[in-house]
């Protein structure tokens, strides 16, 4: 009987021995997941290397998906160029507003192509059709946007934002051929 109470002793501390390492385990993998997962969410938003400059056009263009990325940044703009830029971005934002608004709308219309299970295909093709022509417009508004954009800059700043584009390109270029290698 005293054999049986040890082993049923034993087997309960083994048991409960377990549980704590893999509480401890599974308690370590989430923390590092969640650690990772707002690592790479904040270098996504532009929060990484730039100092917190989210994306579109805020800031002083230092942030991910803005008119030349972090370019402008780097160029030292005049208080004079940085309120001229934003007084450009600002007309950018009430000239698109509406543009924006239908394609918001569309791929609202888009999710209903497809709720239920169904795929309504007659109904995702005109919405397709649709925000096809509307975002040809918005690109020949980045265009305007982009020439208006360049006329603030000294002929310097624009000689120094090729030759930052340049190479952006060329590591670009570098970053591609070393993913085809892998």
């Amino acid at each position: 009987m005293k054999i049986f109470k040890n082993v049923k002793v034993l087997a309960l501390v083994s048991l409960s021995s377990i549980v704590l390492v893999a509480t401890v385990a599974f308690a370590q993998t989430a923390a590092s997941t969640q650690d990772n997962k707002e690592k790479a969410r904040g270098e996504w938003r532009g929060q990484g290397k730039r100092g917190g400059h989210r994306g579109g056009f805020g800031g002083d263009f230092g942030g991910r998906g803005g008119f030349g990325g972090g370019m402008f940044h780097n160029l030292n703009l005049t208080d004079d160029q940085k309120a001229r830029m934003k007084q450009i971005r600002e007309g950018f934002g009430e000239r698109t507003k509406s543009l924006r608004d239908q394609l918001r709308a569309n791929r609202q219309e888009l999710r209903k192509a497809s709720e239920g299970g169904t795929f309504n295909e007659a109904l995702a093709t005109q919405v397709l059709t649709q925000e096809a022509g509307l975002k040809a417009k918005m690109m020949g508004e980045q265009f305007k946007l982009r020439q208006e954009m360049l006329t603030v800059l000294t002929p310097e700043q624009k000689t120094q934002m090729e030759q930052m584009r340049e190479q952006f390109k060329a590591k670009r270029g570098e970053r591609n051929g070393q993913q085809q290698n892998q």
